[in-house]
């Protein structure tokens, strides 16, 4: 098997590059693409150190099974027919495709069959909130169809990509120093601070991050269920958290809840409140599942519960649902 990464010196490149290393797959050969500025750079992969080839319009796929590609919507759009010309498949992880009807969206633990059908060769990573969100909800939708979502994000700094990170650990240094905070890739300072501003803002006022995971919680569950959002980013480095109101056609106890959550593909129960047992970003950055706790009753709707649940965007959100697709086809 011949796999290929675009993408490979970012930061879901890199992660690729670590999950790959440590799957039991049987890779062959893996090529590693990249644009000018990080073609040369060198990688180790099971004992061996490859170069990042230049990505351009030839045909360097050829005879390439899969290429995970993680390089931006617009460098999605621009290559995808040069990737996918001699029959390779590709799994995007770019906003560049996913509302394509010709292109599945998929979450292996929740639509893994939809990766079958890709008449384009074309496969769609959501985007890293809607992944968590989907992990979970499939497990309450097992019980009774949920009618509607309201979910509150609270998204960590990578998010934003590795130069986020970096300002963020940068902002709090020179506060503490009590130098003016450098602030270039978010709105505000985001040391000290929340923004409930995550992408740009649509013509209902919601924005495009918020309703990414409207239109996509729809497809990936093929589900009329409604999904109302307010993302928000934090001062955290890496993992993001949503809190989570749901409403299903019967009402679901807490204890049928907790069964279901616990029994879930890819989902790990943290839901011990009195001994403050419940999941946190600090603690479950780097780890593959949907961690879920909190679970209650919601007391403004008969037929409602409420949770709070943790995954590591570059894990789950990226890279690793990405892997988990490539897994499903082979």
């Amino acid at each position: 098997m011949k796999i290929a990464i675009v993408g490979a010196s970012g930061a879901v490149g890199q992660e690729f590059l670590n999950i790959l290393e440590n799957r039991p797959l049987p890779i062959d050969e893996l090529l590693l693409f990249g644009s000018e500025r990080s073609a040369g750079r060198t990688y180790r992969f099971r004992g061996e150190e490859i170069a990042v080839r230049l990505l351009q319009h030839n045909d360097d796929f050829r005879g390439v099974d899969f290429a995970l590609v993680s390089a931006g919507a617009g460098t999605s759009r621009e290559f995808a027919e040069t990737i996918t010309k001699h029959g390779t498949v590709m799994i995007d992880n770019s906003s560049a495709f996913r509302m394509d009807e010709e292109v599945p969206l998929v979450v292996p633990e929740v639509n893994a069959a939809d990766a079958k059908n890709a008449p384009r060769r074309i496969i769609a990573n959501p985007n890293c909130t809607t992944i968590q969100l989907v992990v979970a909800l499939k497990a309450i939708e097992r019980l009774s169809h949920i009618r509607r979502v309201h979910v509150a994000t609270y998204q960590s700094a990578s998010g934003a990509g590795a130069a986020a990170m970096a300002e963020l650990e940068a902002q709090y240094a020179q506060l503490g120093a009590g130098e003016e905070p450098t602030v270039s890739k978010f709105a505000f300072q985001l040391a000290y601070n929340v923004i409930p501003h995550i992408d740009v803002f649509t013509d209902n006022d919601y924005t495009k991050e918020e309703m990414k995971m409207f239109h996509e919680t729809r497809k990936i569950m093929h589900s009329d269920i409604r999904v109302s959002a307010t993302c928000v980013r934090v001062p955290v480095m890496r993992a993001h958290s949503e809190s989570v109101w749901i409403e299903t056609e019967r009402p679901v106890s807490t204890e049928e809840a907790r069964e279901a959550f616990a029994a879930a593909e890819g989902v790990v129960l943290m839901d011990e409140p009195a001994e403050k047992v419940y999941p946190m970003p600090l603690f479950l950055a780097g780890q593959d599942p949907v961690y879920v706790g909190r679970i209650r009753r919601d007391l403004t709707c008969e037929n409602g519960l409420t949770f709070w649940c943790v995954s590591d965007q570059i894990r789950k959100g990226a890279a690793l649902n990405a892997v988990q697709i490539l897994e499903t086809l082979i």
